[in-house]
């Protein structure tokens, strides 16, 4: 009983500290895993420049990262433009969600399932970096494709196929475009065969930031939606993702972060009760230590807590132990029958020897010394007696 109630309050922290941990990972929102052309994404392959220029245009940018998200911030039918990065990443469902939706949508880097979806039966193929000699131009009459040039768009996907009646295809790479631009539902559907043009890195190179600005409107509200691949593994990302993209562990994150507070608190527990262990021991020393050492060793410990009273105790209790039997006297005899005996053996009156003995503690170290100097005269003067 004695060893479970020591461990009570020890095993009581650690699962107070495991509760907290599991209360902050369920509570705590969860770090993203796709950050591929996420407008907060400050790196080469996020699309932080192509937010802040939006912004600078006086559009408001919304980013979402799940389709409700999306969906709530739209406005009325009109005011919104929907920018979905990589969404093969959605399921098939959450897609023909979005493409119900009442608002102009633009998907970028869309690939097969994206396509079959917005419109069954186009062919996607995809093309590689190489493919391409110099960026291609618009060949289309869309305006926003034309006022921006040329752009680069490898990698990343073309169409063809059953391409929706009315379809403006622009960008042709081997003959298939890379941009398609349709109506839906009443709403415009723009598709875009490759990420790259949003990209950080890329987005000041050859017409990329005008197609993009130009394919949104500037009346409109931008919700963009950068998808979270599913668990517990991800789609292939997007052309064009490179090392930007990422896939996410079996075990979030907030996992780890619980595992390093158990591990802090059981080191905290162990240094808490290794001063714990019962009570000290007495035990004979291996070596044999000088009297004079020990006598320096409890001499330093009294100065250092200022003891003065405890030191001079223990100089009067150590005469007396060696001068009582020589006066024929039993220890612990009391101060009334020793002052005199002593006083009777020394040159000192009776009262220098009651005040020596019995007095009061030593106010100063140099009144300690003293005392000492005295006590062992007075030691002398009885035993040669």
């Amino acid at each position: 009983m004695t060893t479970w109630r020591r461990w009570v309050l020890p095993l009581g922290l650690v699962a107070l500290v495991a509760l907290g941990a599991v209360a902050i990972v369920l509570l705590a929102p969860p770090a993203k895993t796709n950050t591929y052309l996420d407008p907060a994404g400050s790196g080469p392959f996020g699309a932080s420049a192509l937010s802040d220029l939006l912004g600078e245009r006086g559009q408001q940018v919304v980013k979402a990262y799940s389709v409700d998200q999306a969906l709530g911030s739209l406005g009325p039918p009109g005011s919104s433009t929907l920018l979905v990065t990589s969404p093969d990443l959605l399921s098939r469902g959450e897609r023909t969600t979005l493409a119900r939706a009442h608002a102009d949508i633009v998907l970028v880097a869309a690939g097969p399932a994206t396509a079959q979806t917005v419109a069954p039966g186009l062919s996607v193929k995809t093309y590689e970096p190489f493919t391409l000699h110099r960026p291609p131009l618009p060949r289309c009459a869309l305006t926003a494709a034309r006022l921006a040039g040329s752009a680069d768009l490898s990698p990343g996907y073309t169409y063809a196929g059953a391409v929706p009646a009315g379809a403006i295809a622009c960008y042709p790479v081997n003959g298939r475009p890379a941009l398609l631009r349709f109506t839906a539902g009443g709403q415009f559907v723009t598709v875009l065969g490759s990420g790259q043009p949003l990209t950080n890195i890329a987005l000041a190179v050859h017409g990329n930031a005008a197609l993009l600005l130009n394919l949104v409107p500037e009346h409109q509200r931008v919700v963009w939606l950068t998808p979270e691949p599913p668990l517990p593994a991800a789609l292939p990302a997007a052309p064009g993702a490179g090392s930007g993209g990422s896939r996410p562990g079996l075990l979030p994150r907030g996992v780890y972060l619980l595992l390093w507070e158990l591990v802090v608190a059981v080191a905290l527990a162990a240094v808490w009760r290794a001063h714990r262990f019962g009570p000290l021991i007495a035990e004979q020393l291996p070596v044999v230590v000088r009297a004079s050492e020990t006598v320096e060793g409890h001499a330093r410990l009294y100065q250092a807590r200022r003891s003065r009273g405890r030191a001079a105790a223990a100089l009067r209790d150590a005469m007396l132990a060696r001068v009582l039997p020589a006066l024929s006297m039993a220890a612990g005899s009391p101060p009334d029958a020793v002052a005199p005996a002593v006083a009777s053996r020394s040159r000192r009156s009776e009262p220098e020897v009651r005040l020596m003995i019995y007095g009061p503690a030593p106010a100063t170290d140099a009144e300690l010394v003293q005392l000492a100097d005295n006590l062992d005269e007075l030691e002398k003067e009885v035993r040669s007696l």
